[in-house]
This record gives structure tokens, sequence and C-alpha cells, in this order.
């Protein structure tokens, strides 16, 4: 395990989450104060860019610059264009859980998962889909039996999009058709077999890895944060990890992302727990970055 120094970012977050870098700036959301915020190379204060009642998650952009934003709970994605916010598309009637993390490839598609199940409320595990919303605000489900699709990367071909699966030991991969359609899904990362129960608490005394928020470098390897193992992990594919940063303070950490000027800047999204109970009445959340030496590479 690599010992590394950490810079503080930004502090008094509550839960930070979708960090991406673009325009010399970082963009992070934070669920449970409602914000999508920049935050400049060197660090904090942060700007307010938008307000989300039903809490934001992913966050991407249309090649026209428009700033694109997942909506959790009323599991629609928003799009800002010039101040103005307006609904890009409604996923509600394709989804069994909130809304969650997503990537857009160059063309402006928009690949979008669900949790799949009421994870906040207790409910019993089920597989999720994964949605494509097309620039023109139209729906379609490209894959189903997911696993609580979550991290997502777009190789930099733009011909493999990578999803990590929280609670499926693994990451999958599928080929991506020029026309956004995807092809059968193969595992790109197995970390153990896939996890089987009723309950998250059978499923947690099976996972070995739990994927969340990721970032792809250019040689192909994936930094994926660990939602459980107050890590981030730099995985070959296969899931051989090559390399471990524990994160500091003992936090959790639950998304990253490359970027800064050379693309060697690792930007980790850290807190206590993910628990809403818990996060959203504090502020202790923190961004935290490190460097390392393979940069950025692919989409986000």
């Amino acid at each position: 395990m690599a010992d590394r120094a950490f810079r503080t970012m930004l502090e008094g977050g509550s839960y930070f989450e979708a960090p991406r870098w673009r325009d010399g700036q970082w963009w992070v959301s934070d669920f449970y104060r409602h914000t999508v915020s920049r935050v400049a190379a060197a660090g904090g204060p942060e700007t307010v860019v938008l307000e989300v009642e039903n809490q934001p998650s992913g966050l991407g952009w249309l090649p026209d610059g428009s700033l694109l934003v997942v909506s959790m709970k009323d599991q629609r994605l928003l799009r800002l264009t010039d101040g103005e916010v307006s609904t890009h598309a409604d996923l509600s009637a394709v989804c069994g859980g909130h809304l969650n993390d997503m990537v857009v490839d160059a063309a402006g598609r928009a690949y979008v998962g669900d949790f799949g199940f009421d994870l906040m409320g207790g409910g019993a595990p089920a597989p999720a889909s994964l949605k494509r919303v097309d620039p023109d605000g139209t729906v379609t489900v490209v894959a189903e039996g997911l696993r609580f699709p979550n991290g997502s990367v777009i190789t930099p071909d733009g011909g493999t999009l990578l999803v990590g699966e929280t609670w499926g030991n693994r990451f999958s991969a599928f080929d991506i058709a020029a026309d956004g359609s995807l092809g059968p899904r193969r595992t790109w990362a197995e970390f153990g077999p896939e996890p089987v129960g009723g309950s998250v608490e059978e499923l947690l005394g099976q996972v070995v890895v739990v994927p969340d928020g990721c970032t792809l470098d250019a040689e192909g390897h994936v930094w994926v944060a660990d939602g459980f193992g107050s890590r981030v992990l730099r995985v070959a594919p296969g899931g051989r990890v090559v390399e471990e940063i524990a994160a500091p303070d003992g936090l959790g950490t639950y998304a990253c992302a490359l970027g800064g000027d050379d693309g060697r800047t690792l930007l980790l999204c850290c807190a206590p727990d993910f628990y809403e109970h818990t996060r959203a009445p504090a502020r202790e959340a923190v961004l935290v970055a490190t460097e390392v030496a393979v940069p950025h590479a692919g989409l986000p």
C-alpha cells in the first residue's frame, strides 16, 4: 500500500460524488447540500453552479457545452444551458431505484445507471438496467441485469464502455456501436464470485471490492473507489489490483477522478460513511488530492 501526501481541496461537504475535470477546474456534486460546484485546480473555495432539489449525482457535457446533471430522486436528467435549467430526459419509467452515475460520450449520448432497489430504505437488492439518453432526450434501455451499475468510463477510442457493478464484485465491459447501442456484457475485471442474497447485509459478507466512482488512465487501468474499503485501487484488465491508496484519516472514499493540467492529479471524494441519515445533517465530507504517475485518458 502506497504512502502518499494528500492536499485538501475542499472541506465542509455533506457527501461528494461524480468528480470531473473540465476547463481547468474540478466539478463535483454534493448529494445532501443539493449542489453542483466548481473548484479551482489548486482547491477551494467552491462556486455553486446549480442547485438540484432531488439530489445531484453524475455529471457530463453535451457537445455544445451544456451541462448534464443526474437528478437522483425524481429520476430525471437535467440540462443547464446558458444559465437555464430544463429536463433533458425523464427516466422514471425505466428505473428501479435512484438514478445514479453516468458517463457522456463525445457525441453527447449519456449512459446512466440506477440503484435497482431502495438502498436507503432497506429494500431487497435487485438487478438494474443501463440507459442511454441521446442528445435529443430519447431514452433507450441498452443493458439489463446489472448489479447496481455505478461509476463508468469510456475508452479513448470511444469503442468500449466500462461499468463498475457495486454489488457484483466486478467491472463489466460493453462494445459501443456507431449508433450508441451496446454489445453483450462481458467481464472486464472480477474481484470475486457474484454475491447472492436477499439483503444488503448478506451481500456485504461476500463483496471483495465495492466499485463506486472511477476514472481511466492512459495505460488502460481503472482507478476505482472501493465503497466499503476506505481506499482507491488501480485495477488492471482482469481484476488484478496493481496499486492501492488508503484514504486519509480513515475516511471512506466513494469516487475519484484524474485531472489537473497534466492529468496526473487524482481527486478523491471522502466522507465518514455513505448513509443519508448520517451525512445529510453533517458537513464532514472533503475533497483531497494526490499525485500519480500515469495520466488520465478517455471519458469522463
